[in-house]
């Protein structure tokens, strides 16, 4: 019932802000549509993840994650650019960050294995129109139903500080599949680019 509550408040905001003329009408309706969002994507996430297929889940079940983790390893440690490996099952528990990614996003790497991807880096409270989480949720939910990567518009989603604050943060980020030797889906590996300078500068311009 919750599911469905949450899926028919998205569809009522999307319906209004697609009627909406006034400025200031469409900003209330964006946010609240975020907000909506947000909170249907964080109850399919820790309920479901990103694998919503009973299929996908009986296949998973059997599938071979350690063998699957263990080719990656060399790359993935070794590499100077963000990854990130999640598990796609309920939660979307994050399996490990290499050194680049820990650096890039400010977290510990041994603090936040284990732990939930969107409890790590939820959105931006003082940004009531973030859409972070449902835009990452929605491209990890793609991957994992289709087998193909898939690769993000410049997304802005802030990160928390070691202190709690949030800073501003834009990314280029690309999704992929992991799959063991019979082709099951095991791991999600999430790369992102910091453009934020770039992105700042261009919105600068814009409204110059």
């Amino acid at each position: 019932m919750e599911r469905f509550v949450r899926q028919q408040n998205v569809a009522h905001f999307e319906k209004l802000l697609a009627s909406a003329d006034d400025p200031t009408t469409r900003r209330t309706l964006e946010v609240l549509l975020a907000s909506a969002r947000r909170a249907l994507a964080l109850l399919d996430s820790a309920e479901r993840g990103a694998d919503v297929t009973p299929v996908e889940l009986q296949r998973r079940a059997a599938a071979d994650a350690p063998s699957a983790r263990e080719q990656l390893r060399a790359d993935f440690e070794a590499s100077p650019h963000p990854y990130m490996l999640l598990d796609p099952g309920p939660g979307l528990p994050i399996v490990d960050v290499n050194d680049a990614y820990a650096a890039a996003t400010l977290i510990v790497r041994d603090e936040v294995v284990g732990k939930s991807l969107f409890e790590v880096f939820p959105d931006n409270p003082a940004d009531p129109a973030a859409d972070g989480v449902s835009n990452l949720f929605a491209s990890l939910k793609a991957v994992a139903l289709t087998g193909e990567p898939h690769a993000m518009a410049i997304q802005r989603y802030d990160i928390r500080t070691p202190d709690g604050d949030f800073v501003e943060r834009h990314w280029l980020p690309i999704n992929r599949p992991i799959h063991d030797s019979r082709g099951r889906l095991v791991l999600l590996l999430h790369h992102v680019e910091d453009v934020t300078e770039p992105a700042k500068a261009a919105s600068a311009a814009k409204n110059a």
